[in-house]
């Protein structure tokens, strides 16, 4: 007899949580990059006890964060198989797809096979293509973006094609339909990861980024875990960036959010849903508003508001499993910006013994054939082993 379905599953990713060690980090010029490790150490410690009982002090030297785990918990972590180190290729690591060839990145900016197809389409020149800070690019051209009505596109180390518009200049809707042409031609060599948009407010000196961005991401190549949960009859929901990311597909359901409380909010509606649901959640804040801002205390601090949380999400489980992991490392102590090759975290709550340890998971892939094993989806052609047996369930 087959093991009982669970009734519901959390996969939370909290955006650019890294443990350092990745195997292949000095290939990406990641060599030492641990950011939760390294960002602990920058601001004297951690104060973060829900995630302790987890296990995430077991993982890397995190000060503050003793390396223990409670019973009912199970940690390790995940190696990224695929090649870059970007949100995309992470979250569909995570659910059955690996990347051989990383997006492509621009460190010299857009061609002009990119940029005037662009500026033809939008009628408008462009300020800035290049690499760059997108608080830094906005402080610098945004006055001369608010005078010219021109858009801000610049990259980054990461496969991004972003465009910053000023609210009162470019409205919403024009800002996303830009990104929406953007989209289309970058194609083929130039299939970046995403296509973002990046609006903000406010005078010059006094910019300030808006929480209305959205990813428009180039579509999964085949079908990912979660068009085989859908399809199987499991409610499919995705919080904060997660429908950008996969495209919409395999999504029942998707909410945008406007920062990690407001996500965690939403989850917590979400995981109130009929069974068997599963709920894909990211919480972006570490990433973009600290990691890419080398704000270790902001950083932390992050960190520490998120702990106050997991209880709530604990409960509001009902018998089901949450996993607790990171899609890349963003380390706030480094002199570079962009994100960085790390392991990631694996920590699952809702097991019926444990502390289990899980060791190091060889492809983050291995997360989403757990979650399929657990809601009794039957998937095909995708990457990925499930351990559900060594959580004993």
């Amino acid at each position: 007899m087959s093991p009982a379905r669970v009734a519901r599953v959390l996969v939370l990713v909290c955006d650019s949580f890294g443990v350092g060690g990745a195997p292949d980090a000095a290939a990406y010029g990641d060599e030492g990059s641990d950011t939760l490790g390294n960002c602990s150490r920058a601001v004297g410690g951690i104060h973060a006890p829900n995630l302790e009982r987890l296990g995430l002090g077991l993982l890397t030297d995190i000060q503050g964060v003793a390396a223990r785990a409670e019973p009912g918990t199970a940690h390790g972590t995940l190696i990224e198989r695929s090649a870059g180190k970007d949100t995309t290729t992470g979250h569909w690591e995570m659910c059955g797809i690996l990347l051989d060839r990383a997006f492509p990145l621009y460190p010299k900016g857009f061609p002009p096979e990119v940029i005037e197809p662009f500026q033809a389409q939008i009628g408008r020149k462009v300020l800035g293509n290049v690499p760059a800070s997108g608080t830094e690019i906005i402080a610098e051209l945004g006055e001369e973006h608010m005078r010219s009505g021109r858009p801000i596109v610049y990259t980054s180390g990461d496969s991004v094609f972003q465009i910053a518009c000023h609210e009162d200049v470019v409205p919403l809707p024009t800002l996303y339909q830009w990104c929406r042409v953007a989209r289309r031609i970058l194609t083929g060599e130039h299939a970046v990861g995403r296509v973002i948009a990046r609006p903000f407010t406010g005078t010059p000196r006094n910019f300030v980024r808006m929480p209305e961005r959205r990813d428009f991401s180039v579509p999964p190549p085949q079908r990912t875990v979660l068009d085989f949960c859908r399809e199987a009859g499991v409610g499919v929901y995705g919080v904060g960036k997660i429908q950008d990311i996969f495209a919409g597909q395999g999504m029942s359901e998707g909410r945008y959010s406007d920062s990690n409380d407001h996500g965690v909010d939403v989850t917590l509606e979400y995981l109130r849903r009929p069974a068997p649901a599963l709920v894909f959640t990211n919480l972006v804040d570490f990433d973009s508003k600290y990691g890419h801002r080398n704000d270790p205390s902001g950083y932390a601090a992050c960190v520490v508001a998120l702990d106050r949380r997991i209880p709530d999400l604990v409960r509001a489980l009902d018998g089901g499993v949450m996993f607790l992991t990171g899609d890349h490392g963003c380390d706030p102590t480094t002199p570079s910006t962009d994100h960085s090759r790390e392991r990631t975290p694996l920590l699952a709550t809702g097991v019926p013994e444990g502390p289990v340890d899980l060791g190091a998971r060889p492809t983050f892939a291995d997360l989403g054939a757990t979650v399929a094993d657990l809601l009794d989806v039957q998937t095909e052609g995708l990457a990925g082993e499930s351990f559900r047996k060594e959580l004993g369930l």
